[in-house]
């Protein structure tokens, strides 16, 4: 168990902005930060700068991650107990999990391993997107309604993790375009797919996206944060709707 006497936090505290973390870690400690998505990259340079020696850890669906500062560990834990051991065998001063806001099993999994080690807990969460004037949007509560919600014989942007598009293949009827970090290493299962190995873009870049691909629906999850939004800010200005999964 981590010596946690000096931490000024409750065991689990919740903030949104990295920048409120650094006040709370000093002196400088020992920290894994559970990552894979911008703001955990962000956050591991921030407080490597400070001192701190930081560890990030990634799940490995990317096969070339990006650098980030300090340590780097890959892998999965071995779900909860296999989580809890970890952190007892190779105990941080504290734990955050600045996962994405849909890695719901990554961040129970997290507060089970916290609870169970009595390792202080934060979570970085992302604020999430607010519908503004122009947008048109669909707000459902899973994938399967979005699914579902998509009109027949349309052209679909398909901005989801690879973990969650499968469902999709069932709209026989619909031509998806997906866009993925790495290739996939099967065929994907969907009667008409375009598929597209990159990053999202700039809200430029993604409006020239949009058209070219004569996108008549964008299919998303509200993942809050800068780099995804550039696609809503493009579907606002085409006056495109946009079936938006809620958290």
């Amino acid at each position: 168990m981590a010596d946690n006497a000096s931490f000024p936090l409750p065991a689990f505290h919740v903030v949104e902005d990295i920048t409120s973390i650094p006040p709370l870690l000093a002196p400088a400690r020992n920290i894994l930060i559970l990552g894979g998505t911008r703001e955990a990259a962000d956050l591991a340079a921030l407080l490597a700068a400070l001192g701190h020696h930081v560890t990030t850890s990634l799940a490995g669906r990317t096969r070339e991650p990006k650098p980030v500062a300090g340590a780097l560990r890959i892998g999965g834990f071995g779900g909860p107990d296999g989580f809890a051991r970890h952190l007892a065998d190779t105990p941080p001063d504290v734990l955050i999990d600045a996962t994405h806001p849909f890695a719901r099993t990554m961040s129970a999994n997290a507060r089970h391993a916290a609870e169970r080690t009595g390792t202080p807990l934060i979570r970085l969460e992302r604020a999430k997107w607010e519908r503004e004037v122009g947008d048109i949007w669909i707000e459902v509560a899973t994938l399967e309604q979005a699914r579902d919600a998509i009109p027949p014989n349309v052209r679909v942007l398909l901005a989801l993790g690879r973990q969650h598009i499968g469902l999709f293949a069932l709209r026989t009827d619909v031509h998806f375009i997906i866009r993925m970090v790495d290739p996939p290493e099967a065929p994907l299962p969907f009667a008409h797919a375009t598929l597209i190995a990159a990053l999202p873009g700039d809200v430029e870049a993604e409006t020239v996206l949009l058209t070219a691909e004569r996108i008549d629906v964008i299919v998303c999850r509200n993942s809050g944060g800068r780099l995804a939004y550039a696609k809503i800010e493009a579907a606002r200005r085409l006056g495109l709707p946009v079936i938006m999964v809620g958290r």
